[in-house]
């Protein structure tokens, strides 16, 4: 039962982000939110060539998810062994560090685009290293190591309900039907795929509790 629970809720989240991003369906009325951060105005809407970019884009999306969840099992297993798995998290950031600059500066030699002026891009660039990076790859580690790395994975649907949900906020998007279909079926495959989690668990919960009860009577 707890098996297909996860397999059901995975299915559901999966579907419900493929929903969310790929139909919009009617609009709905909700009103608009009276607050518009001005910066969305500024993106930049240039015409590029695509011709490349509309077959590269999505295989190194796939590539990019495929390589993060086997990430989870290694360090899920990692854990069994290593008993200091920040330390491999800080590893495995300062390695990204330099791969990063390497690529960034192949792609972009011009110093001035590596300015952090306006002071939005230094905002983003600490934001992005100190939340999203440092403090993101911790709690993603802790939480690998209490629960296991199907925990954290399932979360990773949310970020398209508060992408969606912000979106509306700060940047006067509208709500679609399918934005609110995908968002519920996510968070009713992030449930049941808890459920079946806890359940699964509750065995090793008890042996534990067993554990514990007999060390005590034994001091």
């Amino acid at each position: 039962m707890a098996g297909q629970a996860k397999l059901l809720g995975t299915l559901l989240g999966v579907g419900g982000a493929m929903l969310l991003s790929l139909y919009h369906g009617p609009i709905i009325p909700i009103g608009g939110s009276s607050i518009h951060l001005g910066i969305a105005n500024n993106a930049n809407t240039n015409d590029v060539n695509h011709s490349h970019g509309n077959i590269i884009g999505p295989i190194m999306v796939i590539i990019s998810a495929l390589t993060w969840a086997i990430w989870f099992i290694i360090q899920a297993k990692m854990s069994d062994t290593n008993q200091a798995p920040y330390s491999t998290s800080a590893l495995m950031l300062v390695m990204a560090t330099v791969e990063c600059f390497v690529f960034g500066f192949i792609v972009e030699r011009r110093i001035s685009e590596w300015s952090l002026f306006p002071a939005i891009r230094a905002l983003a660039s600490v934001y992005g290293g100190v939340a999203c990076s440092g403090v993101g790859v911790c709690m993603m580690s802790w939480c690998i190591d209490r629960k296991g790395p199907l925990f954290v994975s399932v979360f990773s649907p949310l970020l398209l309900v508060i992408v969606a949900a912000l979106s509306w906020a700060f940047l006067q998007e509208k709500l679609y039907l399918g934005t609110v279909l995908g968002s519920v079926l996510i968070v009713i495959g992030l449930y049941v795929v808890l459920w079946g989690k806890s359940k699964e668990m509750e065995p090793r919960q008890q042996q534990e509790l067993l554990d514990t009860k007999e060390d005590m009577e034994m001091q």
